[in-house]
C-alpha cells in the first residue's frame, strides 16, 4: 500500500514538473543540439521559436513527457521511498537513525537516490529520446506527426535499440544526478525537522518548494555535461545515410571536445538555471502534498 501511495504521489509530482518545465526544456534541447553559433543565447533561441513556430511550439512533444515523465517520477519516488524504508529498517535493527531509524546517513540517502535514478532510467531513456526528436524536428517539414508516429518509424527502421538510443549515457546521468538530487532534498528536510522539532508533514509547502529548487540546482551542477552528451546522442542519425556523427558515447565526448571546446558542455545552461527552481520545486511540492493527502485518508 505504501508503494501504491508513492507511485500516485510521484505521478502528481511528475505532471507538475512537465507542465511547469516544458517551455524551458525545449529551449535547452534546441541550444544543446544546434550547431555552434546557431543561437546568440537563450533569448535568441526562445525568440526564434516564438517567431517561427508560434507559442504552442514551447509545448511541442509534451504528450510524451506528460505520460512518460509522470511514470518516470512515480517510479523514482517509489524506488526512493522503498530504499529509504529498507535503510530505516536496517538502522532500527542496528540502533541507528533515531527512534525509528528514519534519519538516514548521507551515504544511505545517496544510495537511495541512485536506486531511484536507475529504476526510472529504463523508462526515461526512450521517453526523452522521443521528446527530443519531436522538439528538434523541422516545423515546416516534420519527420514525425507525433510521439506514436515517431515510435513506429524509429522502431521499424532501427528496432528496440533505436528506441533506446543513448541509453548508456542516460543511465549514467540518472544514477549520478538523482543520487545527489535526493540527497540534497532529504538533507534539507532533515535539517528543517531537527531544527524546528517537527514532523515531516508539518514542514511548510513553501519550504518543500525551496528545498526542491535547491536540489534541482545541485542536480544540474552535476549532470549538465552528461545531459548535453545525451541530447547529442539521441538526436544523432541512426546510420551514415541519416547523417550519423558519433560512433559511441565516448566518441561523442571526444568529438564535441575537439570541435567545439569545453563551452559546448555547458550549452543550454541558461534555460536550465531558470527552469530548475520552478520545475523541481513543483515536483516536490506535488509529491509532498499528494503524499500527505493520501496518508490522511
Amino acid at each position: 500500500m505504501d508503494t501504491v501511495k508513492d507511485l500516485t504521489a510521484g505521478t502528481t509530482g511528475g505532471v507538475a514538473q512537465v507542465l511547469v518545465g516544458q517551455p524551458f526544456d525545449i529551449v535547452k534541447v534546441r541550444m544543446q543540439t544546434a550547431p555552434k553559433g546557431t543561437y546568440q543565447g537563450m533569448l535568441d533561441c526562445a525568440g526564434g521559436i516564438l517567431k517561427n513556430e508560434g507559442p504552442l511550439a514551447f509545448y511541442k512533444g509534451t504528450l510524451t513527457p506528460l505520460l512518460g515523465i509522470g511514470v518516470c517520477v512515480s517510479i523514482q519516488f517509489a524506488a526512493l521511498e522503498y530504499s529509504k524504508r529498507f535503510f530505516a529498517q536496517r538502522n532500527l535493527a542496528n540502533g541507528k537513525g533515531g527512534a525509528d531509524g528514519s534519519v538516514l546517513s548521507s551515504s544511505q540517502l545517496f544510495a537511495s537516490g541512485v536506486a531511484a535514478g536507475l529504476a526510472n532510467g529504463g523508462v526515461s531513456g526512450p521517453v526523452e529520446h522521443i521528446r527530443i526528436r519531436l522538439q528538434t524536428q523541422s516545423a515546416i517539414n516534420p519527420t514525425y506527426s507525433g510521439p506514436w508516429d515517431a515510435i513506429k518509424k524509429i522502431y521499424s527502421s532501427s528496432g528496440i535499440a533505436g528506441i533506446y538510443k543513448g541509453q548508456v549515457v542516460t543511465l549514467w546521468r540518472e544514477a549520478t544526478g538523482y543520487g545527489v538530487y535526493f540527497w540534497a532534498y532529504e538533507k534539507l528536510m532533515q535539517r528543517e525537522i531537527a531544527t524546528k522539532g517537527i514532523r515531516r508533514e508539518q514542514v511548510s509547502p513553501a519550504k518543500a518548494v525551496l528545498f526542491g529548487a535547491a536540489a534541482g540546482y545541485v542536480l544540474w551542477a552535476v549532470i549538465i555535461p552528461i545531459d548535453m552528451i545525451k541530447s547529442r546522442m539521441q538526436t544523432d542519425g541512426f546510420s551514415a545515410a541519416d547523417g550519423q556523427k558519433y560512433k559511441s558515447t565516448i566518441d561523442c565526448v571526444r568529438t564535441v571536445w575537439r570541435t567545439e571546446g569545453i563551452s559546448a558542455f555547458t550549452r543550454g545552461l541558461g534555460p536550465i538555471l531558470i527552469r530548475s527552481p520552478f520545475a523541481n520545486g513543483a515536483t516536490f511540492l506535488g509529491f509532498e502534498m499528494a503524499s500527505r493527502l493520501l496518508n490522511s485518508l
